[in-house]
């Protein structure tokens, strides 16, 4: 196993799943890529914390970075040092898919449950689609 794929949306749920992601890069000297995927609900947040002087591009960027070098710096502590970050948009789940297929990854690890709890109740979650339809192994972290 050479690459490793981790989601993060910077839930509790995300923050185990970066937690066993990095253990695993590091166990196995594979390189760990970091996603976030910005979709409708990012951008609502983003457009809520808009300010006179800034955009919504500005403070969707700047939460999608936040949340990445947090994520970042969870894997490093934990010893992983081969570490990408990437930023997806749109759809989640096809995101996800669409980044695994373009780079390799061998491996994706998801949380159970992240920032979308009911919407994944009552549309499927993010990692039960990924289960069914990633083109490689799938861990979902509880």
């Amino acid at each position: 196993m050479r690459r490793i794929m981790v989601a993060t949306d910077g839930s509790s749920g995300a923050d185990r799943a970066v937690d066993v992601a990095a253990e695993i890069a590091k166990a196995l000297s594979a390189n760990l890529l970091i996603v976030t995927v910005a979709d409708s609900l990012a951008f609502e947040q983003a457009q809520q914390m808009v300010r006179a002087e800034g955009s919504t591009g500005d403070v969707l960027e700047a939460m999608t970075t936040q949340m990445l070098k947090t994520a970042e710096a969870r894997a490093r502590d934990l010893g992983a040092s081969q570490i990408e970050l990437q930023v997806g948009w749109g759809d989640i789940t096809r995101s996800l898919i669409d980044i695994a297929r373009g780079g390799s990854v061998e491996m994706i690890v998801v949380g159970r449950r992240g920032r979308g709890q009911l919407a994944g109740l009552l549309l499927g979650s993010v990692s039960q689609k990924l289960v069914s339809l990633a083109p490689c192994a799938v861990i979902v972290v509880p």
